[in-house]
C-alpha cells in the first residue's frame, strides 16, 4: 500500500479515472491549489494515455474576492498549456453578500463550472475533493447535527439537474486520495502551486475545524476514521432508502398527484421504523409542497406529532398533512392570504 507521502502512480490514476473513459469531454475545475493542479496534471498524464481520450477543459473561477486570484488564473492558464488542456478563466462578478460568503462563494463557483460544461457541450465536471477533504465535510456536517444522509458524506459522483433535459455530472476521482500525496505528486513533477490563505482563516467554520483535526487525530478521530464512518452511512443509508421505496410501494403505490392528496393508512403508516416512517412522510410533503426542501428539525417534529395524535393538520413546506381517523394525508397547502385590506369598489387612494 502507498504511504502518505508518496506521488501518485500512472496504473494508480488508471483506475481512478477509468470510470470517465468513453466520454466526450470534461470540464477540470482548476482553482491553482496543489489538489485541483495534481488533478488537472493527473487527467491530462491520463488521457495521452488513452487512444481516444475525452477532450478536456481546463476552468479557473476567479471570485473577485482576492486581487492574487487574477495571477493565479494566469499561472494555471500555462500549466494547462504546457499539458496541452484548453484553459479558461470565468469570474463570479456582482455584489458579494457580507455573511455566508464561503457558502455564496461555493454556489457561485458550481454555477460557473456547470455554464462551462453547458456551453463546451461536456456533461461532466472533474473537482479535487480529497480523502482529507471529506473527513472535513463529515465533522463540519457533524457538528451541524446533520441527519444520516449528510454523514454519509460526498458522493464519488453527484448528478445535477440543469433544466429541462439537460444534466451535469459533479465527479470527485481523488476522494480517496490524501492532500499529501498530490503534494507530492507535484513535487515529484516540479510543479509549482498556490495557496489560498482563506483555507487558514478562522473566520470561516471549515478552516476552524481543520485546525483541530492534528488534535481530533491524536485522540484516534483521524481523517481515515471519518471517512470509514462516511463510507458505512452510505451503506446504512442505501438500505434505509431500500426500505422507503418498498414502504412507498406498499402504502401508497398508485401515482401521487402533483398537488396531492397523498394518502396513507394510519395504522400502518405508525407500524413503519420510524426512520423509514420519517423519510416517507418528507418525499410526500416535497412532492406536493411548493416552497422548497423539507427542514430536517421541522420534519421530525411533524413526525412526532403524526404518530403520536389521532387528529391533527399542520403546514409544513408549502403542505398541509392531516390525520383524521385512520386516514393521512398530504397536500398543498392553500395560498397564504394577503395582509394587504382591498379597497371597497370606488374607494379612493387615502
Amino acid at each position: 500500500m502507498p504511504t502518505a507521502d508518496a506521488p501518485v502512480r500512472d496504473n494508480e490514476a488508471d483506475i481512478l479515472f477509468r470510470s470517465l473513459e468513453g466520454l466526450g469531454g470534461l470540464v477540470i475545475a482548476v482553482s491553482g491549489g496543489p489538489d485541483s493542479t495534481a488533478l488537472l496534471l493527473l487527467a491530462a498524464r491520463w488521457a495521452k494515455r488513452l487512444k481516444t481520450p475525452p477532450r478536456l477543459l481546463a476552468v479557473t473561477v476567479d471570485h473577485g474576492l482576492r486581487p492574487e486570484a487574477a495571477a493565479e488564473a494566469v499561472l494555471v492558464k500555462r500549466l494547462a498549456r504546457q499539458l496541452g488542456v484548453p484553459h479558461r478563466t470565468v469570474a463570479w462578478r456582482g455584489t458579494k453578500p457580507k455573511t455566508g460568503l464561503q457558502e455564496a462563494a461555493r454556489l457561485a463557483r458550481y454555477r460557473l463550472l456547470m455554464q462551462s460544461a453547458a456551453s463546451a457541450g461536456y456533461g461532466h465536471v472533474l473537482t479535487a475533493h480529497t480523502l482529507d477533504d471529506q473527513a472535513e465535510t463529515v465533522l463540519f456536517r457533524l457538528a451541524r447535527g446533520s441527519g444520516l444522509t449528510g454523514l454519509a458524506g460526498m458522493a464519488t459522483a453527484s448528478l445535477i439537474p440543469m433544466g429541462g433535459n439537460k444534466k451535469t455530472f459533479i465527479v470527485r476521482p481523488l476522494l480517496h486520495v490524501p492532500k499529501t500525496r498530490l503534494i507530492a505528486t507535484l513535487r515529484s513533477a516540479d510543479i509549482a502551486y498556490c495557496e489560498d490563505p482563506s483555507n487558514r482563516d478562522p473566520r470561516f467554520t471549515r478552516a476552524r475545524l481543520r485546525s483541530l483535526m492534528p488534535a481530533l487525530a491524536g485522540e484516534g478521530l483521524t481523517a481515515h476514521g471519518l471517512v470509514r464512518l462516511a463510507g458505512r452511512m452510505r451503506r446504512a443509508e442505501a438500505a434505509i432508502e431500500f426500505a422507503v421505496h418498498a414502504a412507498r410501494a406498499a402504502l401508497a403505490p398508485s401515482a401521487w398527484p402533483q398537488r396531492g392528496p397523498v394518502m396513507f393508512d394510519a395504522n400502518q403508516f405508525r407500524g413503519l421504523p420510524a426512520e423509514v416512517g420519517l423519510r416517507l412522510l418528507g418525499r410526500a410533503i416535497a412532492h406536493t409542497g411548493d416552497e422548497g426542501p423539507v427542514e430536517l428539525g421541522k420534519l421530525e417534529v411533524l413526525y412526532d406529532a403524526v404518530r403520536r395524535e389521532p387528529r391533527l393538520r399542520r403546514t409544513l413546506a408549502g403542505a398541509v398533512v392531516t390525520v383524521a381517523g385512520r386516514q393521512i394525508s398530504v397536500e398543498r397547502a392553500p395560498p397564504r392570504r394577503s395582509v394587504a385590506r382591498r379597497r371597497a369598489p370606488g374607494a379612493t387612494q387615502p
